[in-house]
């Protein structure tokens, strides 16, 4: 990595400009997670196209150097992300998100089909490549699969590229970091999800 490419990995307090940006969006009125516990996260990646890409997040701040050290790995080993852009470019829509392939991180909400906030609403939790790599829920006598256009995916007996498995860099990385990762789960799958094992309380 060159010494120029180095600086495009950082993190920072979120701004007044950019929390203005998040506002009523994925940082909604009853966020219960203070703007000064957030960060926002500048990185480089490999984009389908082979090309290098800026990408940008917002997470808690008590990750906020461990995902600059998975990312820097990430971009020199060349792995592909497609997007890495702001949910708030979204209207926090996580649904159209996902159906855009955009990996992110911070977005208060719940999780699909209950009140429980999120571990994205604590900013502790990242989705990559959600398209390739769907959540997929048994809810009542049909299949939810989010983002909808994710269904071809969700066969994950079949090859297919941007697939995260055991053998994926992302879930190696992910995990070495004491993050989990949802395609592990047993009641649903969400094969794009990792979030840090334990609740990251505040000082």
């Amino acid at each position: 990595m060159t010494e120029q490419e180095e600086k495009e990995f950082y993190s920072t307090p979120i701004s007044d400009s950019l929390f203005l940006k998040m506002q009523g969006k994925s940082f909604k009125a009853d966020c219960t997670l203070p703007r000064e516990d957030l960060r926002y996260v500048h990185v480089l990646h490999t984009g389908f196209d082979g090309e290098t890409h800026e990408g940008e997040l917002v997470c808690n701040r008590r990750i906020a150097s461990t995902l600059l050290t998975i990312f820097r790995r990430l971009y020199l080993e060349k792995y592909p992300i497609e997007k890495i852009r702001l949910v708030d470019e979204y209207d926090a829509e996580d649904e159209r998100s996902m159906a855009d392939n955009n990996s992110s991180c911070f977005n208060f909400r719940c999780i699909s089909y209950t009140d429980i906030v999120s571990k994205h609403g604590l900013g502790i939790a990242i989705d990559i490549n959600p398209l390739y790599n769907p959540y997929v829920k048994q809810v009542g006598n049909r299949l939810s699969i989010e983002p909808a256009n994710g269904e071809p995916y969700v066969d994950r007996s079949r090859d297919f590229p941007y697939k995260i498995d055991h053998q994926d860099l992302a879930y190696r990385l992910f995990t070495e970091q004491g993050f989990t990762w949802g395609g592990d789960w047993t009641e649903s799958k969400d094969y794009q999800h990792f979030e840090l094992l334990q609740a990251v309380p505040r000082l």
